[in-house]
């Protein structure tokens, strides 16, 4: 009620434009304590640690009753503390309580809030019987018996991301949050993102530590070990040592790494500006030459999946830029090891990610080369916090160190790659000076910036409108996807980022991962590309050399191959995406297996790796393209498949082999003949 007034604990408080008793209340310096209660989330009420008492109605819950004007709260009464203490020791006792070894050790809200309440014992009894703890996922651990129901993860998924990955199953004491059918992480439509850990406040959720792997590789004497630096970890590092959100720390955080023990540090801005270039000149091509609009950005992981999973029919709009993650591992595995005189195999390549969704990425088969991974290991930045205190380093007393040569130079454009509407900002800076041919200043493109969620805009340049769209969170992905498949919208250009902000609120940033941190690390990396002597991926002279001396020069033959990539549909019509082989120019035989309902149902998904292992078996790999497709229409015929642009059906894993050899390998032999 606009311009009503409340009492709380004696003290008159406006309402203005207050949702909820809660915010009345900590508007008036009272911290009321909550588990469940986000103010970018729907209200849900559950957990009940914030009940305070209003004369005339008694206890209520804070967060989900609205204020009203003449209420008179009370928030520290000797009922609401003894509730509070309730609560806690009833969540301790169906949590597990191994707190010294737990991952959130520290950081962990049940554990902060105990000992805020003086909860010193609990009066009953441990959970008596522990449910097994869920590692498929390249990113995500879940340990469901540090679950305490508070729903934070089902909502965020849902209405942040737009999947419902997570939610409730079974009723009373034997209610879980899990996945559908409780199948395990990695076989459901999980991106990967993170945002169920970073919003988790507990050690129910959390990221998949390969910590314990750098260790090893840097201790080992015959291996090379290099890291790159993400730009959204410099500005979110230095939480984890008592600095605020967006406070510099570039200098400290290369220091700490050298004494780590890394041989080479380096910055993702070089691979960031290479990503910048690649992907300006696509998106001027694909204007040139009528290819499909709009372009989406492709350096988000989990808006990558996304696509493959939900939107197949816009794999061709996507960039095929790699990410900047991943150039720089292509750069440091194919060129950088052979000057130095070293093997791909001898040289590991550390990515220091605010992302949980760059472990998956890391993983793909296409970022791998004869068997080995272009990034070897994915630290998150909290990863890295934890290795930082574990080798006993004090971060804040570190004498600043500038990254090595010559893949540590980065410009401004790079830099603000870490914030929402970053890659389009950075993608106008180039293409302002390119189509110009001359030096058109500073550039800053204010109108994709902030935190909101959906942002459109327009550029003249070169005598075109260029129409741009930047959305973060994948429900407004969704959203925007479904006005551009009706017709409502059309835009040249796309930035997709699956987390809140962009990178700097990614799933491996430190705890609380919240709005306010968000903000206060965007404020840091558009303060760090004020101070950069460079402005655009133009001015990077190291790139520019790069370019010359490893691709004979940007946007060839020779970029695409070592910077570019594809990508696949992954529907999940089983435990694993469907495997096929890469396509290939020239092939003689291409084959589409049926793996809608009706033909999964019968064994196709079985028939088409039988084919893949057959097509190894007998040398005709790169002679026959294999993939899977969702119906060819002769459902009531068996399992039918499509060799060229003839159907066969009634095909059965019994009769499989002879199929692929009357059929498919008899159509190869005449072309081997030649």
């Amino acid at each position: 009620m606009p311009g009503g007034k409340v009492t709380v604990d004696g003290h008159v408080v406006e309402i203005n434009d207050a949702r909820n008793i809660l915010e009345v209340v900590r508007r008036a310096g009272v911290k009321l304590p909550t588990f469940c209660y986000h103010s970018e989330l729907s209200v849900y009420g559950a957990c009940r640690m914030c009940m305070v008492e209003v004369e005339g109605r008694g206890l209520v819950a804070s967060c989900s009753t609205p204020p009203e004007d003449g209420m008179v709260i009370h928030t520290n009464t000797s009922r609401t503390r003894r509730l509070r203490r309730m609560i806690i020791e009833l969540l301790l006792a169906n949590h597990e309580r191994e707190c010294t070894s737990c991952e959130r050790s520290g950081s962990c809200k049940l554990q902060q809030l105990a000992r805020q309440m003086g909860v010193t014992k609990v009066r009953f009894g441990q959970r008596d019987k522990k449910l097994p703890v869920d590692d498929s996922s390249p990113a995500i651990v879940k340990n469901p018996n540090k679950c305490i129901l508070c729903g934070d993860c089902v909502r965020m998924c849902k209405e942040i991301q737009g999947l419902g990955v997570w939610d409730f199953a079974f009723r009373g004491s034997k209610t879980q949050v899990t996945t559908a059918f409780n199948k395990p992480l990695a076989e459901v439509a999980c991106v990967n993102c993170g945002q169920c850990v970073a919003v988790c406040p507990t050690g129910a959720l959390t990221v998949k530590s390969e910590v314990d792997r750098v260790w090893e590789a840097i201790q080992d004497p015959h291996k090379v070990v290099v890291v790159q630096v993400a730009p959204a970890v410099r500005v979110a590092i230095g939480e984890e040592f008592g600095l605020l959100p967006g406070e510099k720390a570039t200098g400290q955080l290369v220091a700490a790494l050298k004494k780590l023990g890394f041989d080479r540090v380096f910055d993702t801005l070089f691979a960031a500006d290479m990503t910048t270039t690649e992907e300006a000149l696509e998106l001027l091509d694909r204007l040139a030459k009528g290819g499909r609009l709009p372009l989406f950005t492709s350096c988000c992981p989990a808006w990558v999946k996304y696509a493959e999973q939900f939107h197949a029919d816009l794999l061709g709009n996507l960039s095929t830029c790699r990410s900047p993650q991943q150039m720089f591992g292509s750069l440091v595995k194919k060129f950088y090891a052979r000057e130095i005189g070293k093997s791909p195999r001898d040289v590991v390549c550390v990515s220091v990610m605010p992302c949980t969704a760059k472990k998956f990425e890391a993983r793909r088969p296409e970022f791998t080369t004869d068997g080995v991974p272009d990034v070897d290991f994915v630290l998150t930045t909290v990863e890295l916090a934890q290795m930082i205190k574990e080798a006993g380093i004090v971060f804040n007393e570190l004498e600043p160190e500038v990254f090595d040569s010559p893949l540590g130079m980065g410009s401004g454009a790079a830099v603000i790659y870490g914030a929402s509407g970053g890659v389009m900002e950075s993608v106008v800076r180039f293409v302002s000076a390119h189509l110009t041919g001359s030096d058109v200043g500073r550039v800053d493109f204010c109108p994709v910036r902030g935190m909101q969620g959906i942002k459109e805009a327009e550029l003249e340049i070169g005598g075109q409108t260029l129409k741009m769209a930047v959305v973060h969170g994948l429900a407004n992905a969704e959203k925007l996807i479904g006005r551009i498949k009706s017709g409502d919208a059309f835009y040249h250009a796309v930035e997709v980022m699956a987390c809140p902000g962009g990178c700097l609120g990614g799933g491996g940033q430190p705890y609380p991962n919240s709005t306010a941190a968000r903000l206060g690390r965007m404020k840091g990396l558009y303060a760090l590309d004020r101070a950069e002597q460079l402005h655009r991926p133009q001015d990077n002279i190291f790139v520019s050399r790069a370019y010359e001396k490893w691709f004979g020069g940007p946007a060839n033959a020779n970029t695409h191959h070592s910077l570019h990539t594809h990508y696949y549909p992954r529907r999940r019509i089983s435990g694993k995406p469907v495997v096929v082989t890469e396509h290939r120019e020239g092939r003689p035989v291409e084959v589409s297996v049926c793996v809608g309902t009706n033909c999964y149902l019968k064994g196709s998904y079985d028939i088409l790796n039988r084919f893949i292992e057959l097509a190894r078996q007998m040398g005709l790999t790169d002679y026959v393209q294999l993939r899977g497709t969702f119906c060819l229409e002769c459902c009531d015929r068996g399992v039918s498949i499509k060799v060229n642009d003839e159907i066969i059906t009634g095909v059965t894993l019994d009769n499989a082999e002879e199929v692929f050899k009357n059929q498919i390998s008899a159509k190869v032999r005449p072309h081997l003949l030649v």
